[in-house]
């Protein structure tokens, strides 16, 4: 048998208390044990290793450890460290200060998920972080294979079960170049779409789904050009280059809502308002540090997310 099998952390501390106090009875009672029950540690682990660890001196002027029992004093060092902050880190993960917990959001959070990743790093500086990004079909398959522990979306789904919190609201509009025929002209109707091309996203999409659904209402059943593009940043660019208009979150385009390179349309039921919502699945082991991001995500109260101008999200 490996003679490390035989040693163990009981009999360790016992030689480092009679080194440390001089004697088995001073270490008994550091230790609270009998000295008959110290002395049987040293013994067995002096037995295990085949060497002195201690000397015995006769005239009773201490104990101290032989070279081998300063090797075994050194490891025992370390090993004391090892587990005292192998014990504070266990003790972390428990109380939800420390931990890795997995952030799942669809792609038109993007533009300020990363800003909120910053605050909860800041904030909780021993929990690590871990976002990933997807379209909404994406995201939900991914929670139903409970890849995440927290989620951010639009919408929350009916499966899988999940509790789910609004952490702020989530304005949808029409975009169009600042030199668009309709651009700056209040009051647009059915009829000012007329030949107009709609650039969407992909399939599967919540935008998407959101866009379709109001465009039918828009136009009232009336034909209309779809072109499909697979990024908010391709419709953006799209838009801009007088390719067709679109239907975004008014969060996807804040910095050119901003600096006049894109502009919203006036129609009616314009801004289409909904919200963002934190999304926690209810049959799922809740980690301690997810706990205690998903209370801070709802303190924070929406202050991430992006300014829009006023213009933008006025009510047609």
């Amino acid at each position: 048998m490996n003679p490390a099998d035989l040693v163990s952390l009981r009999q360790l501390r016992a030689l480092a208390s009679v080194v440390r106090t001089g004697s088995m009875t001073a270490a008994g009672r550091e230790l609270g044990l009998t000295t008959p029950a110290v002395h049987s540690q040293i013994r067995t682990l002096e037995e295990a290793l085949g060497l002195p660890l201690i000397h015995r001196h006769g005239d009773a002027s201490g104990t101290g450890p032989t070279l081998a029992g300063q090797v075994m004093l050194t490891a025992a060092a370390r090993m004391d460290a090892a587990l005292q902050q192998a014990v504070q880190q266990v003790l972390a993960f428990r109380d939800g200060r420390a931990g890795r917990v997995t952030l799942g959001v669809v792609s038109t959070a993007k533009y300020f998920a990363p800003r909120l990743v910053k605050i909860l790093r800041t904030l909780h500086p021993e929990i690590e972080v871990v976002l990933q990004v997807g379209n909404r079909e994406e995201i939900l398959a991914d929670m139903e294979r409970m890849h995440f522990d927290l989620a951010i979306m639009g919408r929350p789904p009916r499966t899988p079960p999940n509790e789910a919190w609004p952490i702020g609201p989530h304005p949808h509009g029409l975009i169009a170049p600042p030199d668009h025929q309709l651009a700056g002209i209040n009051g647009l109707g059915a009829g000012d779409f007329a030949g107009e091309t709609f650039i969407a996203r992909e399939r599967g999409s919540g935008t998407r789904i959101l866009m379709m659904r109001y465009i039918e209402r828009l136009v009232e059943g009336a034909p209309h050009a779809v072109v499909e593009m697979g990024s908010n940043e391709t419709i953006k660019q799209a838009v801009m280059a007088g390719l067709g208009i679109s239907f975004l979150s008014l969060h996807t385009v804040a910095d050119e809502l901003r600096n006049g390179s894109l502009v919203t349309l006036s129609a009616p039921g314009l801004p289409v308002e909904r919200h963002w919502f934190l999304v926690r699945r209810l049959d799922q082991p809740v980690l301690p540090a997810a706990k205690l991001l998903e209370k801070t995500i709802l303190g924070l109260d929406g202050s991430y997310l992006p300014l829009l101008p006023p213009a933008a999200i006025r009510p047609s």
